[in-house]
């Protein structure tokens, strides 16, 4: 019991280090440092929230961006480095989100008051790929408990324009609308499962389940 708990201190240590090296303008350190947690970034932050593989790409993107911007800001908490990119990728989306507006899964306030909750929660000490489990878990979690809480129909035009990226003409047939009709089909889903979104996973207090169109 002893080894795990030797090796992960030693590891926090080290990424310590590896920090105040980056904030001391060291980018190869900083480039580590991106390395490493880029790809949880990816996965388990930002394509959950945002849907789509060039959302969540351009949004990575970004998140490096303003890291490398403000990396001097970060201040060292037991917990590591994880918690706070994580916040700074969750912020990226938010914006994302507030700047689409259409074809989005999650609504711009429900993200800031997830971020609210982690921004205060960064001492907590956990490995990130723990934390990456955790959040893909709930992430996906809750995004197919609202598609199962909406009409079938409107989930199915989710995963296939939103979730698969399929062109929407492509949709529209396998949906057997019209194009035109699908848009009204897909921003009406996308409004219902946003509402669902927004109510409590199970075990969290209940709400009056949305109504279906």
């Amino acid at each position: 019991m002893v080894a795990p708990v030797a090796v992960a201190r030693v590891d926090l240590d080290a990424e310590r280090e590896l920090c105040e090296r980056a904030q001391s303008g060291d980018r190869v350190a900083l480039g580590q440092i991106l390395r490493k947690y880029g790809p949880i970034l990816y996965r388990a932050v930002l394509l959950p929230r945002l849907g789509r593989d060039a959302l969540a790409q351009d949004a990575l993107a970004e998140t490096y961006a303003r890291v490398v911007e403000r990396f001097h800001q970060f201040q060292w908490q037991n917990a590591g480095v994880y918690p706070w990119l994580r916040v700074v990728a969750l912020r990226i989306a938010l914006d994302i989100l507030r700047a689409r507006k259409r074809e989005t899964l999650y609504e711009p306030d429900d993200l800031q008051r997830e971020i609210d909750a982690s921004e205060s929660d960064l001492s907590v000490t956990g490995e990130a790929e723990l934390s990456e489990k955790r959040d893909l878990a709930e992430a996906r979690a809750r995004v197919e408990a609202a598609l199962r809480a909406i009409n079938p129909r409107y989930a199915e035009a989710i995963r296939l324009r939103v979730l698969e990226e399929r062109p929407r003409e492509e949709v529209a047939a396998a949906l057997g609308v019209t194009v035109s009709t699908f848009d009204v089909v897909l921003h009406r889903a996308l409004t219902a499962l946003k509402k669902a979104l927004g109510a409590p996973l199970a075990g969290e207090a209940k709400q009056p389940k949305e109504a279906q169109r």
